[in-house]
């Protein structure tokens, strides 16, 4: 099948929702796609689905023109840092740091990473007043359009474009900057994915109302207090904060996605009797003693005993009852034990701690402070920055990375991948690779893997002279918070590194066993891992403004000639991300007959010009050849074909009876 694609002006959010309804009501869209709604309603009864008007919800100035920013094209174009990324270390790294504005970063990822990611933490401006948040908005439409496009009257579109245009820094402008990042990241988030999101009380009931419309209220899990500091300031002659706080949402309700972080759990004071794995023993009268468990849905707390604990061949015998309307019956425990969990007794308290897979977990609370977490204050994380930097005052309020460590270990397997979008001085980036580092948390070495998005905003002198002559003398670079961030992450690797290092050099001193080989060869993989690729969003070319439907060969509506090396692999980078590709997968260079092509994930790019006929006679030679090139679709860069060229390829794509019986799609794209 031929087809041409106008795709570089028109990357959006896929709309799964959309898709869905297209499946099950395609009756119910018109020729050109378009949702009609009343023709929906018309197919549902009033019992089945009330279309009342009053509902409880959040609403606010600028909420369409929010929705319109999540799905309207990405204006911008995804461009590698070559110098950075083709490095050997660099060269097959997994984690990424992305510059630029992250709602442009989030519709580029959209594809690719739909459903990938397995939790989200931000840690996204306040709207304090004093934090520097306004709302910036270089969309530039007039009253007219914006009424179109939203379906406001003209006052109400007037009074969305002021604040989007003035540098607002009102409740409306920070919901209609949050929500469609918000909504976005919703989309990249796995079934069992979670996202924390740090605020503080300017804004956290206006967010968890917004979250509960985007993510469902079903979905909310707690608003964990994050102890911030130790020394709250007097800023209030009515309170001293000492907490922040962190939202934290499922993307769907699933009891097994909360770990609770990793305890020792005390002693365990299990006696073994020869024929029962545990039995311990408690007096005859009535007692009482806490589970800290995590069961479906319920804490269980001041459970009854009603006979000894025993745990024999694997099944428990007992029944514990909640006292009220909730039991924890025996078959409870015995799907539990079948589960894996184990249970242990400490002793003193009666408190039940339970462990799966090896590790001694509870359920966490909702408080995240140092003395029931370990996780540090922002003081720890100014001295952690100031530590790695040998420089005091880089950064205003950073995040320690313990925090981030604290809520990985809630939701994260080895393997699973974690996005920051508002990545500032590239906290998780380092709490990450120091979580894969550390052997004792989760079953031995790790492989997260992160994506960081940071807009390259530029450094206020006045506001920050440490911090701009920092980057501007030592590390020779245009003075912005992404140069922070990348440079963190470098020195953060480094450091890790060379703890691995030390590792590996007391293994070689030892004697030279088997076990000592493996663990070198995995503390290598580890130092491997601690690199990073980096990507930046780019506008596009702004005259490239061309409708395939109205192209020939005599038009110049775009000078293709005028496109750089640069330019095409920036477009190359954009496509196969909107194409699903990972921005971390390398394409496979094809050289037919002279020409360079493309080939990834079932997918044959022409970028160049030059495609000739001897080209076309390799590609076809080598789709039956070549028994691991198998294209699904042939795309092609249109500016840099004649006509009579893609019609060539077209036709022969399709006549030709190749031997692997494949059917090719061949597309111009532009």
């Amino acid at each position: 099948m031929s087809k041409e694609q106008k795709i570089t002006n028109n990357i959006k959010v896929p709309n799964k929702d959309l898709e869905t309804l297209k499946i099950h009501f395609p009756h119910c869209f018109d020729k050109d796609g378009n949702f009609q709604l009343e023709k929906f309603k018309n197919n549902l009864t009033e019992k089945e689905v009330s279309f009342s008007t009053e509902s409880y919800g959040l609403d606010w100035l600028g909420k369409s023109y929010a929705r319109l920013l999540a799905s309207d094209p990405a204006t911008t174009l995804l461009k590698a840092d070559e110098t950075h990324n083709s490095k050997p270390e660099n060269a097959n790294s997994e984690n990424l740091l992305i510059k630029g504005d992250n709602l442009e970063v989030l519709k580029h990822l959209a594809n690719a990473y739909y459903e990938q990611v397995k939790m989200i933490y931000i840690d996204p401006p306040y709207n304090t007043g004093n934090d520097g948040f306004v709302y910036n908005d270089d969309r530039k439409y007039t009253v007219k359009e914006l009424q179109n496009l939203i379906g406001v009257d003209a006052e109400k579109a007037k009074r969305i474009l002021d604040f989007t245009q003035s540098e607002s820094n009102s409740h409306s402008a920070w919901l209609t900057f949050m929500y469609p990042r918000l909504y976005i990241a919703k989309q990249l988030l796995k079934d069992d994915g979670v996202i924390f999101v740090s605020i503080d009380d300017n804004e956290v009931a206006q967010l968890r109302l917004l979250m509960d419309e985007i993510f469902g209220e079903e979905n909310f899990v707690a608003i964990y207090k994050w102890n911030k500091t130790s020394t709250p300031p007097s800023l209030s002659k009515k309170v001293r904060q000492k907490y922040e706080y962190v939202l934290c949402f499922e993307k769907k309700v699933n009891n097994k996605i909360f770990n609770g972080g990793i305890t020792d759990g005390g002693d365990m004071p299990l006696l073994n009797d020869g024929n029962n794995i545990g039995v311990l023993k408690f007096p005859k009268e009535k007692v009482y003693f806490k589970i800290e468990g995590y069961y479906k849905k319920g804490i269980y707390d001041r459970v009854e005993l009603i006979d000894d604990l025993q745990i024999k061949n694997g099944k428990a015998n007992v029944d514990f009852r909640l006292k009220g309307p909730f039991k924890w019956t025996q078959n409870n425990l015995n799907e539990e034990i079948e589960d894996g969990t184990v249970f242990h007794i400490k002793s003193d308290k009666f408190a039940i701690r339970y462990e799966k897979d090896g590790e001694r977990v509870k359920v966490p609370a909702d408080i995240i402070s140092k003395t029931e977490c370990n996780v540090g204050t922002n003081e720890d994380a100014n001295k952690e920055l100031n530590d790695l930097f040998k420089t005091e005052g880089l950064f205003s309020y950073p995040k320690t990375t313990s925090l981030i460590k604290y809520l990985c270990k809630f939701c994260t397997e080895n393997n699973d991948l974690i996005l920051d979008f508002f990545a500032g001085s590239g906290t998780t980036g380092d709490a990450v690779m120091q979580l894969n580092a550390d052997p004792s948390a989760g079953s031995g070495y790790g492989n997260r893997k992160f994506i960081l998005v940071q807009l390259p905003e530029p450094i206020d002198p006045k506001k920050n002279k440490t911090a701009y002559d920092f980057v501007k003398n030592e590390l020779k670079a245009e003075p912005t918070i992404f140069e922070i961030t990348k440079e963190r992450l470098l020195r953060a690797a480094k450091k890790i590194n060379a703890g691995l290092d030390e590792k590996i050099e007391k293994l070689k001193k030892e004697l030279p066993t088997e076990e000592n080989k493996a663990e070198i060869e995995k503390l290598e993989r580890l130092k491997n891992q601690n690199t990073f690729k980096i990507f930046e969003t780019t506008p596009i070319w702004e005259d490239y403004n061309f409708e395939a439907e109205q192209f020939d060969s005599s038009q110049t509506l775009f000078d293709a000639g005028k496109l750089t090396e640069d330019d095409i692999k920036a477009l190359l980078t954009t496509w196969k991300t909107y194409d699903g590709i990972a921005l971390t997968q390398e394409l496979e260079i094809v050289d037919l007959s002279g020409y360079t092509a493309y080939y990834g994930n079932g997918r044959l790019y022409l970028m160049h010009k030059g495609f000739t006929t001897d080209s076309l006679k390799a590609l076809l030679e080598k789709i039956d050849s070549d028994k691991h090139f198998e294209p699904k679709s042939i795309i092609a860069f249109g500016y840099h074909f004649e006509s009579k060229s893609l019609r060539e390829i077209s036709e022969n794509v399709k006549t030709y009876n190749n031997k692997k019986k494949s059917d090719i799609d061949f597309i111009t794209r532009y």
